[in-house]
């Protein structure tokens, strides 16, 4: 039994999504205002769990973290704007060749996004950090809620798990919605999300089949107050999220530049199917 708490979870979804945010930064290919987008995205959800900490019953360690994750992640954000005129390396090299392409074939000079090559780049090492206190946050807050029921470790291996699981799906869902910003980005990016967040969702169930688990829910050691019906529910969420993920998948196997499309409409689905997986679960689970 662990303690479900909704600070924990917009905490948990902010680090995670941040983390996975610095797996897309790192490659040097999707334009600057898609972090902008991801940071104030997550510093939302973190000023969220912040409030809801606060309008319940905060425990000070955690909204330490949590302030401390917000601080860093409010500096990254900073640095990323202030160096906004060099652009991101692979961004640029794709404007400058397809600039290059319609001056050859058209003999015009084609109006280009500028960038200054001599300005020094947003280094993505500073996304990697603000993840880490993220992380360390939601590690703290996770052991916190397993000392109701001295399940500490089980405890925190759900809240991390559960931070990256969320994150990967909501940053593969809002990554597919930039390729409609930036025009031309090679599906590598999305692709690795996609990738990851199969590689999760087996992790996800099973932390939440570990004794006490689902299977006391299933099994009706633990009354879900609907017949059971909660419990199967997660099952089909479960398998919905995973089904999901899969067809993903397939879709950006497909040439045509709708298939991205497709894939962010399916990975929208695979969010509630997921939050399903993961809320439900800490519901029924909890003391």
């Amino acid at each position: 039994m662990i303690e479900l708490d909704g600070a924990t979870v917009l905490l948990q979804w902010a680090a995670g999504g941040w983390l996975f945010l610095w797996v897309t930064t790192r490659r040097r290919e999707v334009g600057l205002g898609y972090g902008w987008l991801q940071r104030l995205t997550f510093l939302g959800l973190a000023a969220g769990s912040l409030a809801a900490a606060f309008i319940t019953s905060p425990t000070w360690e955690r909204e330490i973290g949590t302030i401390a994750f917000m601080a860093v992640g409010t500096g990254t954000l900073a640095v990323s704007i202030a160096r906004r005129s060099a652009g991101v390396t692979g961004q640029r090299e794709v404007v400058e060749r397809r600039s290059q392409r319609v001056a050859d074939m058209t003999g015009i000079d084609r109006d280009e996004q500028r960038f200054d090559k001599t300005a020094r780049e947003f280094p993505p090492t500073l996304d990697l950090v603000s993840a880490i206190v993220g992380m360390i946050a939601v590690v703290i807050a996770s052991w916190e809620a397993g000392m109701v029921a001295n399940v500490e470790l089980l405890s925190v291996l759900r809240g991390i798990t559960s931070a990256l699981f969320l994150g990967v799906l909501s940053d593969a869902m809002l990554l597919g919605h930039w390729y409609l910003v930036q025009p031309g980005l090679a599906r590598a990016p999305i692709l690795e999300q996609v990738r990851l967040a199969g590689l999760l969702w087996l992790p996800e169930t099973v932390v939440f089949l570990i004794p006490t688990g689902m299977v006391s829910v299933l099994n009706g050691n633990i009354d879900d107050a609907y017949n059971g019906l909660l419990g199967w529910f997660w099952i089909a969420s479960v398998i919905g999220t995973g089904l999901l993920i899969v067809v993903c998948r397939l879709a950006l196997k497909e040439r045509q530049y709708s298939a991205v499309m497709a894939a962010t409409g399916l990975m929208y689905l695979a969010i509630l199917t997921g939050f399903g997986q993961d809320i439900v679960a800490r519901v029924l689970l909890s003391p």
